[in-house]
């Protein structure tokens, strides 16, 4: 039994869910979303509160369950909290700055890396080593702090690179002479 599939979702104040057939849209002080979900998957909107239900316990209903559950319980907490990931840029001369709506990345190549502004999501940069990326879209937010930091990733022998705030990046021990 899918143990996340069975918790229901709590609407908070604020926020309002419409279904039409199977899609799901979530409209809140921060936004909208919109996502069309499986067919198959039944999902009931009774007062403040969300459930999703299976039609059988074959394999895959199961595998749809808590994954539907999930992606509905991140549109809600989208619209009205927001999502956030931070990055830090680690290395001598490795900077971003903003320039107008987009962030431009020095990361050691021989020219910057330029990112454009993507409709939903912000960044900020608020010291030249830092950058966090803000929106409503969970998946969107990942997408793009993870294109960032495949620009530049931690590399283990000195750790330079772009990596998440707080990631740990085990260090490797360099070559010695005999």
């Amino acid at each position: 039994m899918s143990r996340i599939g069975l918790k229901v979702i709590e609407i908070p104040e604020g926020v309002e869910v419409k279904q039409d057939n199977n899609t799901v849209t979530v409209k809140g002080p921060k936004g909208e979303l919109s996502r069309t979900l499986s067919s198959e998957m039944k999902v009931n909107i009774e007062g403040n509160v969300i459930t999703v239900e299976r039609p059988s316990d074959n394999k895959e209903h199961r595998s749809l369950h808590g994954t539907t559950r999930s992606l509905i319980s991140n549109m809600v907490e989208g619209v009205s909290k927001g999502f956030e990931k931070s990055l830090e840029i680690i290395g001598v001369g490795y900077r971003a700055q903003k320039q107008g709506n987009k962030v431009v990345i020095n990361a050691g190549y021989s020219h910057p890396v330029e990112i454009d502004a993507i409709d939903g999501i912000e960044i900020d940069v608020p010291k030249n080593t830092q950058l966090t990326i803000k929106g409503i879209d969970k998946e969107l937010v990942g997408a793009v702090a993870s294109k960032i930091r495949a620009i530049r990733p931690p590399e283990p022998y000195k750790g330079k690179g772009i990596r998440y705030a707080g990631e740990y990046v085990r260090q490797k021990e360099g070559k010695t002479a005999k």
